[in-house]
């Protein structure tokens, strides 16, 4: 018997992967960011289980993520030229054509438009037997449609959730019921992720990168302030009432920034923090969970 490849090609919409991967790592209880990598992995076991194909046969042959992206003075300003290169390092890795449109009003729906066009494309060139859409937005509904015309079938990875942004604003992602109807295969991810159970955890649990094993509850919590950091300022909001305010830490080896407080200012005030200050902090929690505290400038 002879088996044909399953050709397969992944575009991911990177603003969409980006909060659902902070969702991951901030909000929910496993803090673990997603992996591209696994990703990978675990389309190609459920592409082969719903085409009743061995996992051989099922191979990733294209694979593009698209992007809105800072200038690099803004990047800078905000020091996230580090973080977007050693992203980029990872795309590289797993051979991930990287597209991005310079960032502005209206420039995430440029990309989502860019993303449409290159994946109709592309499926129509490379004949792709399955196209997967990492994106929850209705706008690609037409994309869908057109891929099915062609006879590709589309698998729609799609998360609904909850995040707190920098400023406390609660933001609600939902995957549109249209473009899961619209698709072959529509996975709501935030349902497998919590409901997966025996062989189906296993391969959950490649879709995430592997964390340190910290158990919280052997940290007493009159000690929970002896663990030092160091890192760069690099969010202040100064605009609440009474003088009140706070911001973010991006620490030194660390992926995640840290949140403060104003009142956790020791050797400055709200008032004379700059951003791109070096500073020393323990890290403490409070009502929001992990934060900085005892923070204090780096004077040279």
């Amino acid at each position: 018997m002879k088996n044909n490849i399953i050709k397969v090609g992944v575009f991911y919409d990177g603003n969409y992967f980006f909060h659902v991967s902070n969702y991951y790592y901030r909000a929910h209880q496993r803090r673990q960011r997603l992996s591209i990598h696994g990703i990978h992995e675990y389309v190609k076991h459920k592409i082969a289980e719903f085409e009743n194909v061995d996992k051989r046969y099922v191979s990733i042959i294209d694979a593009h993520y698209f992007r809105g992206r800072l200038s690099a003075t803004e990047a800078k300003e905000r020091d996230a030229l580090f973080n977007e290169r050693s992203f980029d390092q990872v795309l590289i890795r797993e051979r991930v054509n990287a597209h991005y449109l310079p960032l502005s009003a209206g420039g995430e729906k440029g990309v989502d438009v860019w993303l449409a066009l290159e994946a109709y494309e592309l499926a129509m060139y490379k004949q792709f037997d399955v196209l997967v859409l990492l994106a929850g937005d209705g706008d690609f509904i037409p994309l869908v449609k057109k891929l099915n015309s062609i006879d590709t079938r589309v698998m729609v990875l799609g998360w609904d959730f909850k995040l707190e942004d920098n400023n406390h604003i609660i933001r609600e992602t939902n995957t549109s019921s249209a473009l899961l109807e619209e698709a072959s295969y529509p996975m709501l991810m935030h349902k497998i992720v919590d409901e997966a159970e025996g062989e189906e955890l296993e391969l959950v649990e490649k879709i995430f990168i592997e964390s340190r094993n910290v158990d919280i509850t052997d940290i007493p919590e009159t000690t929970s302030e002896s663990i030092d950091g160091t890192g760069v300022v690099k969010y202040i909001n100064k605009a609440l009432k009474d003088g009140c305010g706070y911001g973010f830490i991006a620490r030194a080896n660390e992926d995640d920034d840290i949140y403060f407080y104003y009142t956790d200012l020791e050797n400055t005030d709200l008032e004379l923090l700059k951003v791109g200050d070096p500073v020393e902090f323990t890290v403490g929690s409070n009502d929001r969970g992990i934060c900085a505290r005892n923070v204090r400038i780096i004077k040279e």
